[in-house]
């Protein structure tokens, strides 16, 4: 698989120059930094949450995990881990376990953990386990459009 079509096409309709570092297959956000040769922290991943009134997908650093009972607090819902098999129907052209964290490319409420703003670049996952996006951090920021921001990750 290459890049996820739909965040290639979301990179492209918002001008972002971006490039695409491959690296050996890894599951896990410590063993894609390992294997694409980054710090773990520099990896941007998403975290698909839900209620009954829909999904919210935190972004954080991939070393960090998402504080559930503040996140649900803040915005007022009592949300939940998502499984991979619920949200495959959404990230159609990912796979499981490899979803890019960018909410609004799929129609995804984001929150974006602050933690990510000033960073000159961002990695995160193409929508496989093989392949990361790199792009500028500030428009990295950008293409989250009307994301909130937060402190939510520990």
């Amino acid at each position: 698989m290459t890049i996820a079509k739909t965040v290639e096409n979301f990179l492209q309709r918002h001008a972002v120059p971006y490039g695409v570092v491959q690296h050996p297959r890894s599951l896990s956000s410590k063993e894609t930094a390992g294997a694409a040769h980054l710090e773990p922290d520099d990896i941007a991943k998403a975290v698909v949450l839900g209620d009954d009134k829909g999904y919210v997908m935190a972004v954080i650093p991939s070393d960090r995990h998402v504080e559930l009972r503040a996140l649900s607090k803040k915005l007022g819902r009592k949300l939940d881990l998502i499984s991979e098999s619920r949200l495959a129907p959404l990230f159609k052209d990912c796979e499981p376990g490899a979803i890019p964290p960018i909410g609004p490319a799929y129609h995804v409420e984001t929150i974006v953990d602050e933690s990510l703003v000033g960073r000159k670049k961002v990695w995160f996952v193409a929508g496989d386990h093989y392949r990361l996006v790199a792009v500028d951090g500030d428009d990295f920021i950008r293409l989250l459009g009307q994301a909130q921001f937060s402190r939510f990750s520990h």
